[in-house]
């Protein structure tokens, strides 16, 4: 039976000394060693503390709530600076770079950041009724409170049953369906969902 080989975040394959290096520090700590997304990630009660990989130009570690780390040395960096809210790399272009007694550090502190429960909510998008629906909603104080009582997630599926119409006839159809089902409760989807 032939085994399965395990595969990292190595782009390139031109770091697997690195990131063993890496994977001895992280060992001796209280992490998890897992995959996931195709590569290896460390948890501690099943979250998500950091993950290692290499790319071409550099091999990481990246903490996925390192926007909480004090970070006193100023190494690490936002890879998607204005997209990515918290998590942060570390990187290095050689296995000299390696400071053991710092990468534990930050290391113990991410552990700690986790088990202490921060993190950044996702923003909420409001979402935007479109005017065809909102006559409808405005007309009708029945349809209104119907409406209302649905989930967020459940509002967005009739609001973009609407918005993505392309037709004024199109629209029309898709009101004449949606508003019966919207006043006797019934969410867009939930046939499908049992």
């Amino acid at each position: 039976m032939e085994t399965k080989e395990k595969y990292d975040w190595n782009k390139n394959g031109q770091w697997p000394e690195e990131l063993e290096v890496l994977k001895s520090i992280i060992n001796k700590t209280e992490l998890v060693e897992t995959t996931k997304w195709g590569g290896i990630v460390y948890t501690i009660n099943n979250k998500n503390v950091l993950g290692i990989g290499g790319f071409k130009d550099f091999f990481t570690i990246w903490f996925f709530k390192g926007v909480f780390l004090k970070d006193e040395a100023g190494i690490l960096v936002n890879a998607n600076e204005g997209v990515t809210k918290s998590l942060r790399q570390w990187r290095f272009t050689s296995k000299d770079q390696i400071n053991e007694k710092m990468v534990l550090q930050y290391i113990h502190e991410a552990i700690a950041v986790e088990k202490a429960g921060l993190g950044i909510k996702p923003e909420r998008k409001e979402a935007v009724i479109p005017e065809r629906l909102q006559k409808e909603l405005d007309a009708s104080t029945e349809l209104a409170e119907a409406f209302a009582k649905f989930s967020p997630y459940k509002q967005k599926e009739f609001i973009e049953q609407i918005a993505t119409a392309k037709q004024e006839k199109t629209v029309l159809a898709r009101l004449e369906k949606i508003k019966p089902l919207i006043l006797q409760g019934i969410g867009l989807n939930d046939k499908y969902r049992k």
